[in-house]
């Protein structure tokens, strides 16, 4: 019994220096008190940075997200306003268009009225030019006319004198 007490009570101090050892091995693994206790309120300081930092950034992604949403509404207000603006333009462009098709069809009218009236008075010229040379000729007649006029005028003056020389000694 003694040999198995002996042998037993040898086992457990093995057993003990083992755990022993094994717990030397745990405590030099292990971080002192005081610094477990700095760890852990540097630990807890840093949770509190990241829960302020997290919600910092929480706030900022609201506050980016509606000013997103304002840029977004200003966009689309410029988009219509653009939109209007195009179409208004559109609309005084094609007024102008409108205008314009009715100013060149006045121009070709007016234009087709100047080449009938170049036409009329080319016309008008020749007849001009053949009523001046009928008017030309009208006064040489005229002339002629008037000189053989004179000319009978003369004779009928002499052909008096004549007769009134002539009637007193014919009557004596």
């Amino acid at each position: 019994q003694l040999l198995e007490a002996k042998a037993s009570l040898s086992l457990a101090q093995t057993r003990h220096a083992l755990q022993l050892q094994q717990a030397k091995v745990q405590m030099n693994n292990m971080v002192p008190k005081k610094q477990f206790e700095q760890l852990q309120t540097g630990l807890r300081e840093e949770q509190c940075k990241a829960q302020q930092l997290q919600e910092n950034l929480h706030r900022q992604a609201e506050q980016t997200c509606r000013q997103l949403v304002r840029t977004q509404e200003e966009h689309e207000c410029l988009l219509q306003a653009a939109v209007k603006q195009a179409e208004g333009l559109e609309h005084n462009l094609r007024s102008a268009e409108a205008v314009l098709a009715e100013k060149v069809a006045q121009l070709e009218d007016v234009q087709a009225q100047l080449s009938r009236n170049k036409l009329l008075i080319e016309d008008l010229r020749e007849e001009n030019r053949g009523f001046s040379m009928a008017l030309q000729a009208a006064e040489l007649k005229q002339k002629s006319t008037e000189e053989k006029n004179q000319l009978l005028e003369e004779q009928a003056s002499a052909l008096k004198q004549l007769v009134g020389k002539i009637t007193p000694a014919s009557l004596s």
